[in-house]
């Protein structure tokens, strides 16, 4: 059954989508999943741009400003949390909400990137990439009311 909230959510985001194409920078150093999740938001209308470290995210964001950022906390060079602590010192990259999916999840991981712009966390083997979209596009619609 759809109830009027989700009638609203997919009405916001089909305007969202004619307005302009969303934008989301994946960070994962697990090729087959970066690969796999590229796919599934292109093929959901997404512009996509995707980092297989921490560093590579931060340099891909000097020219790329997504609408979201889903990240993996433990990557090469930078983990994920490091990443958003960068963030953090900047203006107008503070404000993009942070999606953490992965498979490690501690107390202290989770407070400390909560305070540091993560929205949501998803656990990477209980999620299908229709779950993460649909948590992507939640988060995206959002933001925008």
């Amino acid at each position: 059954m759809i109830t009027i909230s989700d009638l609203n959510i997919k009405i916001d985001w089909c305007i969202l989508c004619i307005m302009d194409k969303p934008k989301i920078l994946i960070a994962e150093d697990d090729q087959i999943l970066l690969d796999m999740y590229k796919r599934k938001f292109i093929m959901e209308g997404f512009e996509v741009r995707v980092a297989s470290d921490g560093e590579e995210a931060l340099g891909v964001l000097k020219y790329f400003t997504p609408n979201v950022i889903m990240l993996d906390v433990i990557m090469p060079v930078k983990s994920g949390t490091e990443v958003l602590e960068q963030l953090q010192n900047d203006p107008v990259l503070k404000n993009i909400p942070a999606i953490m999916l992965t498979n490690v999840a501690t107390l202290e991981i989770i407070n400390e990137s909560a305070t540091k712009g993560t929205v949501r966390w998803l656990a990477k083997s209980n999620n299908t990439p229709n779950d993460v979209v649909a948590v992507v596009k939640e988060v995206i619609s959002l933001k925008s009311l």
